[in-house]
């Protein structure tokens, strides 16, 4: 008994430090097999001290969620969301599509421009993207992050550095009033910067529960961003926040 709490107690502290654990690597490094760490993952959850994910688990204070599982969040809001940042888009503009569901719902939606160049690092939005002749897509290559589909690094951060476009439509994991916005890697937020220095105009697509989040790592400040679009569900005292900011909100 007493190994297995010390066991879970190293599991914890591993969290605090990474934000997320693998299953097997948890199994090496501590010597049991992968049933038993998934059983003390699973005790763990009970206890409200983490969430499991698909081979693995996340901190509480860290919803960093595979994109597979981010899916059927507030998936209605999200897909409103995307069909109005699509209305913002015109023919012949270049684009930054960021990782993440809800700038995948604008992917699923610009299969009825003539002419469009896209910019991303999203695996899910390449794959969707790379059907249409008419859109003209630039990946800028890196490390492959599993759990959100994103190339990140500095093959990615060199080749971004290297692009300019009209529109970014960045997504994000939290908002912190007065603040900014969040991830929850410290490497998708550098990328994340980049993104915004060559971005002639800076949208921020996010649904109202990401007003209650925030995250480990901070991208920028609301003097870089344009607009946000988000539900309808979003309350007055942060629209006014926003908007004494100088960022438009759009809600749908």
């Amino acid at each position: 008994m007493r190994k297995a709490a010390e066991r879970r107690s190293n599991i914890l502290r591993l969290l605090d430090e990474r934000g997320q654990v693998n299953v097997n690597d948890l199994s090496k490094k501590m010597g049991v097999s992968e049933v038993t760490i998934r059983n003390d993952l699973d005790k763990l959850e009970k206890n409200g001290l983490l969430i499991r994910a698909h081979g693995g688990a996340f901190k509480t204070s860290n919803t960093a969620l595979p994109v597979s599982e981010k899916k059927s969040l507030n998936a209605e809001a999200k897909r409103r969301i995307g069909k109005r940042a699509v209305s913002l888009i015109e023919e012949e503009d270049s684009i930054i599509l960021d990782s993440g569901t809800t700038t995948q719902e604008i992917a699923n939606n610009l299969g009825q421009f003539k002419k469009l160049t896209v910019i991303s690092n999203a695996l899910d939005i390449i794959n969707n993207l790379v059907q249409y002749q008419h859109i003209q897509l630039y990946v800028p290559g890196g490390f492959v992050r599993e759990f959100s589909m994103s190339m990140i690094g500095p093959m990615a951060e060199r080749n971004f550095r290297q692009l300019y476009c009209k529109k970014l439509f960045l997504g994000i994991d939290g908002i912190k009033a007065n603040v900014g916005v969040f991830t929850h890697h410290m490497e998708e937020a550098y990328l994340n910067q980049i993104m915004i220095d060559i971005a002639e105009e800076v949208i921020v697509v996010a649904d109202s529960s990401k007003f209650s989040k925030s995250g480990l790592a901070f991208i920028e400040g609301f003097d870089k961003i344009h607009k946000i679009i988000t539900d309808t569900e979003i309350d007055e005292d942060t629209v006014r926040m926003l908007e004494k900011n100088n960022v438009e909100v759009l809600t749908v």
